[in-house]
């Protein structure tokens, strides 16, 4: 039988999680998306309270609460503000990949130390010309006896210039393609390492977001994860576990954009009624409603077959196509439904539609999910 009801854990989970964004990052979400300042001491806050550790095994300390539980803290903490939501995330993004793939030895010699103090962690992927396309990327790895040594660039690393550990992608030979890349675990640490200035973004401006410059950084061999030959297709294979993740975080902007337009139109009133009374706004705000509803649960399903350990490549990424785009319509229909006001910075939907945009770029694009889930339905029905 299929349940839609949330467990006692899973209630417990979403209530924490609720409490933390509405009364410590909501607050200072404003401030930080003005200033374009990374709020630390709130991100040492989520880290003691387990939110940068949702998929880590307890046994190295993690909080371990799954892919779904992950995802109804995700949505929680999105509500609030997605720019500080995507810095907690993303230590999970990173991290992941030594969860499923690493050795013993890599577990208890990286996932322990993040659990006991705070730290933050990158994901090492993009490059300045290397998007969509990681094949295309430039950054080396050569094996040199005991390391290797590294050298390139990555761009529009979330946490880049506070990370204390980076999962790096790099590349053999570029003449390989896919089949030439690896992945490496970095600690800032390294000789070499050299985090660049923030970039100045549209939305989501409370995420610290650089470059990182890898120069002759001698990296330990035993710090490849999950071996040469196939550690760019296993550590990619975790992106359908945090896929459903971030698209649950969309949900839950969407969710607040969609509750802030219906109390505003309740409250506006134009032609002697109230906004919402007119059709044309109900429609809207029916279509807001229908979208997080039917996102919500395209994001628990492909949670739920994560956690039971089935495949659901396209279904993470389906969940992910349609939540980001419903964010972006949501989003954009708020600051409709708000006028003129909803085009100043007096009022929250302008930023929620920039926090919005991004989502259906970063993590897979929106293109790029679609041709996940083409190529998916072409293999079930052929």
């Amino acid at each position: 039988m299929i349940q839609l009801e949330l467990s006692p854990q899973q209630l417990e989970i979403q209530l924490h999680a609720r409490k933390f964004a509405r009364e410590l990052m909501a607050p200072v979400a404003p401030i930080h998306d003005r200033e374009g300042s990374f709020p630390l001491e709130l991100l040492r806050e989520a880290h003691k309270q387990g939110f940068l550790t949702p998929l880590i095994p307890k046994q190295y300390g993690g909080s371990e609460i799954g892919c779904l539980g992950a995802c109804i803290q995700a949505e929680e903490l999105a509500s609030a503000c997605m720019g500080i939501y995507v810095s907690i995330f993303v230590s999970t993004l990173a991290l992941y990949p030594i969860v499923r793939f690493g050795t013993q030895e890599q577990k208890q010699r990286f996932l322990k130390p993040f659990c006991q103090g705070f730290s933050l962690a990158s994901y090492c992927l993009s490059e300045k010309d290397a998007g969509s396309d990681p094949s295309s990327m430039k950054t080396l790895a050569l094996p040199r006896g005991d390391h290797y040594l590294l050298n390139g660039t990555k761009m529009w690393i979330t946490n880049g210039g506070y990370a204390d550990l980076y999962v790096v992608f790099a590349t053999r030979d570029p003449a390989l393609k896919h089949r030439g890349i690896l992945a490496l675990i970095v600690p800032s640490s390294l000789e070499g390492v050299k985090p660049g200035e923030p970039i100045d973004k549209m939305g989501q401006r409370a995420s610290n977001t650089t470059p990182v410059t890898f120069k002759e950084v001698r990296v330990p061999v035993e710090n490849l994860l999950g071996g040469e030959e196939e550690g760019f297709k296993k550590a990619m294979a975790a992106l359908d576990v945090t896929r459903p993740i971030i698209a649950s975080g969309a949900v839950g902007l969407a969710r607040s954009a969609m509750e802030l337009a219906s109390s505003y139109a309740s409250r506006r009133v134009q032609f002697g009624v109230p906004i919402a009374q007119h059709g044309a706004v109900q429609t809207m705000l029916a279509d807001m409603g229908i979208s997080v509803s039917a996102a919500r649960l395209m994001v628990w399903r492909a949670a739920w077959l994560a956690d039971k350990g089935l495949k659901n490549t396209k279904e993470a990424a389906e969940a992910k196509a349609f939540s980001a785009d419903a964010a972006m319509k949501v989003t954009t229909d708020a600051v409709q439904i708000y006028g003129g006001m909803g085009y100043t910075k007096w009022h929250p939907v302008e930023k929620l539609m920039r926090d919005a945009k991004v989502i259906q770029i970063y993590e897979g694009t929106a293109q790029i999910m679609r041709r996940i889930v083409a190529r998916e339905m072409v293999r079930e029905h052929s």
